[in-house]
């Protein structure tokens, strides 16, 4: 039986972890304690809800409601607990009956419970307990004490408990008495905001209304819901500057309704102050004294109105209780406070610009405005700021739509903060009104970007066109610099190299001439990319991104830092492990430092997947694109970051062989405009060949190869995969020559040549052709351990035709050790050499630290030093998922079942 009060919204986000812990407990039929801690509307209900859900038909389920004034009303939360259920009358008077002892009822209300539970599982919820009669904490307090199959569970506020109330008491001595499980719920992080959204409304929800309403509801589950319930349709975008439902700003606004007039004045000025409440600021707008305003402030921080944020900083706890104080109050007065901050503001010199622009708007003075936006849009651009910087710049284009450096600022902020159809709108109109060169060449250079981002690839070439122009019309000099960058970025982008080279070079020359060191980084960038990309030159174009990264870094110029040192990860990756991770640190750290969204989220998680592959580990490197992608899913999203991961990850779960999982993914990405030509063709033939379907692979190659036609460009990675993929299907050699003349190129790198040659020789029965090309490139470093595995089981097989049965085995135990941490195909084929070489009975299993993979002894030393999977994440650079996993192997390994045992072992080993 079940019984739960109702209000909890259609939707539980973010909670998976918590349920996990509280569904463990119910089902371990063992007595235990959970205590779940959150503010009001933070999803608690809903938490018992979904765990009540998972409960055995024969649990025995009973919620009991405390509510405001239970003080006075002594067993309220039992009584309500039973409602409505077949009870002892007896018993049920005991308990009421006032003139018994306080022990008597007691026992009273034990021997009730006890009737109704009986030896069956039960589960026991004391709903805030924050309001909870001293009666009912010590019946809690009891019912914890008993044995049985049992899960007791009691919810509060935290910051409602104050010593005066008898749960602060028995919080206290639970934690002394009991082991008691914490579930501490937070608010929603912006991706479980956008989960939320996604969820309730039925598709991904826009990044900037997801950005606005976890703002304006600090994500609050509770807020949420209230805030769709007022729109039927659920127009989030239109959400976003909805007034508030009455029913909400009447919750919200009960919090005030009962101030004394001088503090009520003072909350509704700090209302009108914004964000940021400083405390210098607050007293000069209301005239009050030091005093006055530290007891009135000291009233409103008790009451949870306000927190303070720092020295003489405060602000609301949440940002909707803000508002409905606001929109309560008249016109004028909003318009005083603002004047009268404003005036304050501009006398003191220094203030944020956004303070400045904030007050400014609510003032009428537009001249203040516009000024403090063109300021501050600079400024948070400078420091990473980007949405601050956009919001900041659409505020000042209100008042003036055609400002070259506000449209120039919103253009370059709404890119940063993944926003393209924005940052689109504002670059075409500052293209369009621009009035020098300078503005001109800077507006088509963002423009190419972000066509080349949105997928737009036939806006790229009028907009180069454009560039090409303007050059003839300029002199040599600054602008004629930029407008050659902005060529070598168009003709990179489109994987014409040499020109690229070319453009980058003249514009180096001009840098050089006019010394102009913001576009010599520029080219720098342009050039390095370019030559990176080019097998013979890629040595050079790593040089010059190196040294790049430092200069920029040492000018601020973070997003052309993280751009390179992006263009480092995605390429030929260093030696070492640990240089790869600091590089993808780096990385992360400048994209943040520059705002930029896409390259600080998504570039970082496609990162840690190749990470893991070079460390030769395929579960951690599907975990790192699990990971991003379940972040990134739930917003809506155009362009090549529209399902970032999707072909990364399906390429993944085909190589583990968890081809029930490719389908939906390729699914996902076919529904999206624009994608390269050879994304789906590719993913439907290697998935057809996985799967033994003969005729969809014939099908699906008919429009693969139809699709390589429209590129100028080869993947020697996907080349080797789909040709391993029909190898496995057992397509007809014939077939197998066509597939890799269409798949390589002559740009493709020489390692990955070699490998489709020398795997489609062997398919010829050339074997000695084919020996020869696999041992070519058995240290090729391009290639990743796992596919040098490959490389040594295809020499293996080559050698065992021949008859050399000891080199074959060389090969084959070469092999098992790069593809120790892998999976799928990969370890199939090693098994099946295996098999004819007679090495199925494998040898007695390597045990201790000789077991470890290089990785795992680094992560098991640093066990034995005492860090957390925490603590391991942030040193190795990787997800405390991943460091788990690796402590999982070691202890595996090992033969032990306590980290603490790390030490000795590593030690002697």
């Amino acid at each position: 039986m079940r019984a739960t009060r109702g209000g909890a919204g259609p939707v539980m986000i973010g909670r998976e972890g918590e349920l996990r812990r509280l569904v463990r407990l119910a089902s371990s039929r063992e007595p235990a304690v959970a205590i779940v801690a959150g503010e009001p509307g933070i999803g608690k209900t809903r938490l018992v809800q979904e765990l009540l859900a998972t409960v055995p038909a024969d649990t025995v389920v009973l919620v009991g409601q405390a509510e405001p004034g239970s003080l006075s009303r002594p067993y309220e939360v039992l009584l309500d607990a039973i409602d409505g259920r077949p009870v002892d009358g007896d018993q049920l008077a005991a308990v009421t009956d006032a003139r018994r002892s306080p022990v008597e009822r007691l026992h009273a209300g034990l021997d009730l419970l006890a009737g109704l539970i009986g030896e069956a599982p039960a589960v026991i919820v004391f709903e805030d307990l924050h309001w909870a009669d001293s009666e009912s904490a010590a019946l809690f307090e009891r019912i914890a004490d008993q044995r049985g199959p049992r899960l007791l569970i009691g919810t509060y506020r935290p910051d409602e408990v104050t010593h005066r109330q008898p749960a602060a008491a028995l919080l206290a001595r639970m934690e002394r008495r009991h082991a008691v499980t914490h579930v501490r719920l937070d608010r929603f992080t912006a991706a479980q905001t956008a989960a939320f959204l996604a969820a309730a409304t039925g598709a991904p929800a826009p990044l900037r209304a997801v950005a606005a309403l976890h703002h304006r509801t600090g994500g609050n589950p509770f807020f949420l819901e209230e805030l769709l319930r007022a729109l039927p349709g659920h127009d989030l975008e239109r959400l976003v500057d909805e007034p508030l439902p009455w029913s909400l700003a009447d919750v919200l606004r009960r919090q005030v309704d009962d101030l004394g007039p001088a503090v009520h004045r003072v909350v509704e000025a700090a209302a009108v102050l914004g964000q940021s409440i400083p405390f210098d600021l607050l007293a000069d707008v209301t005239g009050t004294g030091e005093d006055e305003l530290i007891a009135a402030l000291r009233e409103l921080v008790t009451r949870g109105v306000l927190v303070e944020t720092g020295e003489d900083e405060f602000a609301f706890r949440h940002a909707l209780l803000r508002e409905a104080i606001g929109a309560q109050m008249l016109g004028r007065q909003r318009r005083r406070l603002h004047e009268a901050a404003l005036d304050v503001l501009l006398r003191s010199g220094g203030s944020d610009p956004a303070m400045v622009a904030h007050h400014a708007q609510g003032a009428g003075r537009y001249d203040d405005l516009v000024a403090a936006a063109r300021r501050g849009t600079a400024l948070y651009l400078s420091i990473g700021s980007a949405y601050q910087a956009l919001q900041l710049a659409e505020t000042g284009l209100g008042e003036a739509p055609d400002d070259g450096e506000l449209l120039a600022g919103a253009a370059r902020a709404a890119w940063l903060g993944g926003l393209l159809d924005d940052a689109l709108r504002y670059g075409r109109r500052w293209r369009d009104l621009a009035t020098t060169a300078t503005d001109r060449a800077e507006s088509l250079y963002l423009l190419i970007r972000l066509a080349w981002e949105s997928r737009l690839y036939d806006e790229m070439r009028p907009l180069t066109a454009e560039i090409e122009t303007l050059i003839a019309q300029l002199p040599p000099g600054a602008d004629q610099a930029r407008a050659m960058t902005a060529i070598a970025q168009s003709t990179y982008l489109r994987d014409d190299l040499d020109a690229a080279v070319l453009w980058s070079d003249r514009a180096l020359a001009l840098a050089a001439e006019f010394d102009l060191p913001d576009v010599r980084l520029a080219a720098l960038l342009e050039k390095g990319s370019a030559l990176s990309e080019r097998p013979l030159d890629s040595a050079a174009g790593h040089e010059i991104l190196s040294g790049l990264v430092d200069e920029a870094e040492k000018a601020g110029e973070w997003v052309l830092a993280a751009r390179a040192l992006n263009t480092l990860v995605q390429g030929v990756p260093p030696t070492s492990p640990t240089d790869y991770a600091e590089i993808l640190e780096r990385m992360r750290v400048d994209a943040e430092r520059a705002g930029f969204e896409s390259m600080s989220v998504a570039a970082y998680y496609q990162g840690r997947a190749r990470l893991a592959m070079r460390a030769g580990d395929l579960r951690a490197a599907i975990a790192a694109l699990e990971e991003g992608r379940d972040l990134d899913l739930h917003y809506r999203r155009r362009g090549r970051w529209a399902d970032f991961h999707g072909v990364f990850l399906a390429g993944l779960y085909l190589e583990a062989g968890e081809l029930d999982r490719v389908g939906p993914v390729i699914a996902d990405l076919a529904a999206l405009p624009n994608n390269p030509p050879n994304t789906i063709s590719g993913l439907v033939f290697h998935l057809a060949c996985r799967r033994g379907d003969r005729t969809g692979a014939e099908a699906a190659l008919d429009d693969l190869v139809a699709d390589l036609a429209q590129l100028t460009w080869r993947s020697g990675e996907q080349a080797h995969d789909l040709v391993s993929a029909a190898l496995e299907l057992g397509l007809p050699v014939s077939r197998l020559d066509e597939i890799a003349a269409d798949l390589l190129d002559a740009e493709v790198w020489d390692a990955y040549r070699t490998l489709v040659e020398a795997q489609v020789a062997e398919a010829h029965g050339r074997h000695a052709e084919a020996l020869e090309g696999y041992l070519s490139i058995v240290e090729a470093h391009i290639l990743s351990p796992p596919r040098r595995g490959t490389v040594r089981i295809g020499a293996a097989r080559c050698l065992l035709a021949a008859g050399r049965v000891e080199e074959a085995t060389a090969q084959v135990e070469a092999a098992a050790g790069l593809l120790a941490d892998w999976g799928g195909w990969r370890v199939a084929q090693l098994a099946q050499i295996r098999t004819r070489l007679g090495l199925t009975d494998a040898p007695p299993a390597v045990t201790g630290p000789a077991a470890l993979t290089p990785r795992e002894r680094e992560v098991a030393v640093l066990i034995s030093d005492g860090l957390t999977n925490t603590e391991l994440a942030r040193r190795l650079y990787i997800s405390p998922k991943t460091a788990a996993v690796h402590v999982s192997n070691i202890l595996r390994k090992l033969g032990i079942a306590s980290r603490t045992e790390v030490g000795d072992i590593i030690g002697r080993g």
